[in-house]
């Protein structure tokens, strides 16, 4: 991993000639992405990332938290105890210049006796799962994380809108045996061009399921303008 997203924000940051990403998915053009967007304060936000970071209590843990925005707005505005995580090592090292108290290196999976009262997934969440059948291994991963009374708030998007309808109003989904919500995600920075990422969007339901079958209560907290929406699990 060349950390291309990481570099992006570090050199935002630093003010190192920073340039915008360029995105593309296995379902989506190629699209630039200003930086600067990473670094918004809380009136910029999305409702669903507001209203999350309104629901935050106790000891929390911001998972893939890049650039640290929603830990800044919580460690400094609500005055929560914030663990901030990201395996981008440029990016860990982006919040704490900003001012992150508790910012570390870390992959999720190999997080280990620590729990905590909210663990937050925002910015497509679902995201690291990668593909639906590891849906449960995180889920199960998260659930391990929790204290007592603790939730997991988590935002994703039901990706059907991209997918074109045929004469009777179905969706034309091309891939038989793939769920249509697992997407190859690649990005370039600077000319160079990161290895492809598996990054998996969730619709509610099937998201509802996987939390059932994984023995965590799931809620419908919040949906946004454009087929997204905020969950809170708990057990």
């Amino acid at each position: 991993m060349k950390d291309l997203f990481g570099k992006a924000i570090l050199d935002y940051q630093t003010n190192n000639e920073p340039e915008d990403l360029i995105t593309e998915t296995s379902i989506s053009e190629e699209d630039e992405m200003s930086v600067a967007y990473l670094f918004r304060n809380y009136d910029e936000m999305p409702k669903i990332e507001q209203k999350a970071l309104q629901l935050a209590k106790g000891k929390t843990l911001d998972v893939g938290c890049g650039a640290g925005s929603h830990s800044l707005t919580l460690q400094n505005d609500r005055n929560l105890d914030v663990t901030s995580i990201d395996i981008s090592e440029n990016a860990i090292q982006a919040c704490k210049l900003r001012g992150l108290k508790n910012a570390r290196v870390q992959n999720l999976m190999s997080l280990e006796n620590e729990k905590f009262d909210t663990i937050l997934l925002l910015m497509n969440g679902t995201g690291i799962f990668g593909k639906l059948q590891r849906t449960a291994i995180f889920l199960q991963k998260l659930k391990g994380l929790l204290n007592p009374n603790g939730q997991i708030l988590i935002d994703s998007s039901d990706i059907i809108y991209m997918f074109d309808e045929d004469e009777d109003g179905g969706k034309w989904i091309p891939t038989e045996n793939e769920y249509y919500g697992e997407t190859i995600f690649n990005i370039s920075y600077k000319g160079e061009k990161e290895l492809p990422l598996d990054w998996l969007f969730l619709d509610y339901n099937t998201l509802q399921n996987a939390a059932f079958a994984n023995g965590l209560q799931c809620e419908l907290i919040l949906e946004g303008e454009h087929y997204d929406y905020l969950a809170r699990l708990s057990i």
